[in-house]
């Protein structure tokens, strides 16, 4: 059986690693959130919401709407993914959207190795509500 409680040292591993991760940790909030607070009963309008929500541009609007409350180390974070080079070209969004949306799921993939995820759940919390406000916002 596999040890997946094998420790990393998330500062050896690149910016594009943390972001792989925190794509499927935000996913994963994203989703319980619709089905908790939501409360959406079925999977074709859960689905439709979550795209809403994951979403290159969205993920970008958060990381505008939210930098300024950040440490300055959280922001060093989001430099790091930013301004990695990835070599995938972004088929649905323009580069610096995707590469704005690539540093959010960063950050939240460092915040959860560097077991940050009181923080990570908390910037998580606060994205959402930023895109809710957006949406009701009309925008």
């Amino acid at each position: 059986m596999p040890n997946i409680d094998n420790p990393v040292n998330p500062r050896e591993l690149s910016p594009a690693l943390w972001a792989y991760l925190g794509d499927a940790l935000y996913e994963l909030y994203t989703r319980e959130y619709l089905l908790r607070v939501k409360q959406l009963k079925t999977t074709g309008i859960l689905h439709r919401e979550a795209i809403k929500l994951v979403k290159a541009e969205a993920q970008a609007k958060i990381v505008h709407a939210i930098t300024p409350e950040l440490s300055a180390e959280e922001n060093d974070i989001l430099r790091r993914g930013r301004n990695y080079k990835t070599g995938h070209t972004p088929a649905h969004t323009d580069p610096v959207t995707y590469r704005h949306s690539t540093a959010w799921e960063g950050l939240l993939g460092f915040l959860y190795l560097t077991g940050k995820e009181e923080r990570m759940k908390e910037l998580i919390r606060k994205g959402l509500e930023i895109l809710e406000g957006l949406a009701d916002q009309g925008g």
